[in-house]
């Protein structure tokens, strides 16, 4: 049985990390996370098996990166704990185990706080453009041969929440407005046509930019880093696949996602972009991320930055002193300590961060 409405989470109430599957309306404030590993417990306990956390880690997984990989297996039990919410069989507790707790009682966790990898594609045209135009640099003609992505920092993934930064990261900061897709089997050169197959669900991912530390590094033409490693935000959950196929079409080159998306700052709308116009589809990104290469379940590859979703394409484009309601009036605007950074994707729900000084 699927039901279709699986956002995944990882979420604390204590100092440790749990998996959960959000249920609820978010519209209505009347969300509630079930805790997957104790309510994986029940299910084992009703099935007549072991009910142990050391059972249950081994059948499921640990943590979202365990389901991931457990998917077959975890997907259809998780179903059923959905199913029973739904027909209010689910217990609020199992064995002294919380089951069921509100969404405003637990802070939430990048739904992938540790993936086994990052990567960051380059696939909006829009963004590419403007970008290169704001530094002055024409359109490289290689950005139409292939999907182009580079690795950024899979141990500095943040969640909802603050992102604390340095003050060297203060010199331009900067949000990205993006999607990514996490992967969901092995998979090795995988062609465009079926790599839709390897995608487990998607999220909100916020790639967090120094380009003061950028432009410098990327005069030495290996890449950014440390304008780049401090910091991605991902989030708020982890969307399976199979819910956002309604806003999709298929095409000859994979998937293409007809979903909306926004970033705020302080409130204040700034960007709007949409992913169906990715020059190149996530399909085709995971035919290029897995040439020669095997990926594995839990990897997680970016959208690249939409259209006019960041400050650098603002700063550089011709409206960026026109008063928009943005609050800039002429001159560079970048974020600073205190701003809070709002990106939101239709079907994938609104991360927010505030930045902080460490």
């Amino acid at each position: 049985m699927t039901t279709g409405d699986m956002k995944l989470v990882t979420f604390r109430t204590d100092a440790h990390d749990r998996a959960g599957v959000l249920v609820g309306a978010v519209e209505s404030g009347g969300e509630h996370v079930i805790d997957l590993a104790h309510g994986f417990a029940w299910i084992e306990h009703r099935a007549g098996r072991r009910c142990d956390a050391a059972h249950v880690a081994d059948r499921y997984g640990k943590g979202v990166l365990g389901f991931v990989e457990n998917a077959d297996v975890a997907r259809p039990a998780a179903d059923e704990l959905v199913a029973c919410w739904q027909s209010g069989a689910l217990p609020a507790t199992f064995d002294g185990r919380v089951v069921l707790s509100p969404l405003a009682d637990v802070r939430l966790r990048a739904p992938l706080p540790s993936p086994p990898s990052l990567r960051d594609g380059y696939a909006f045209r829009a963004h590419v453009e403007a970008a290169r135009r704001a530094r002055g640099l024409p359109m490289p003609p290689e950005f139409d041969a292939f999907p182009v992505f580079y690795f950024s920092n899979h141990r500095a993934v943040v969640g909802p929440g603050d992102v604390r930064v340095e003050r060297e990261h203060l010199g331009a900061l900067d949000y990205e407005l993006e999607a990514a897709i996490v992967v969901g089997r092995r998979a090795r050169n995988v062609r465009a046509a079926e790599a839709d197959e390897a995608i487990f669900g998607m999220t909100v991912m916020n790639d967090w930019s120094a380009r003061a530390l950028q432009s410098q590094e990327m005069k030495l033409n290996l890449g950014p880093a440390k304008g780049k490693d401090f910091a991605t935000s991902l989030g708020p959950w982890l969307v399976t696949v199979d819910e956002l196929l309604a806003r999709a079409r298929r095409t000859e080159r994979g998937l293409v996602f007809d979903m909306e998306m926004r970033a705020e700052v302080n409130g204040r709308l700034l960007s709007r972009g949409n992913l169906r116009d990715m020059t190149w589809t996530f399909a085709q990104i995971l035919e290029r991320a897995s040439l020669g290469v095997e990926l594995a379940p839990g990897e997680v590859l970016g959208s690249g930055t939409c259209g006019t979703g960041c400050l650098l394409e603002l700063n550089g484009s011709a409206a960026a002193g026109a008063g928009d309601g943005s609050g800039r009036r002429g001159g560079e605007t970048w974020l600073q300590p205190g701003d809070v950074v709002a990106l939101e994707i239709d079907g994938l729900g609104r991360l927010e961060n505030r930045v902080t000084v460490a």
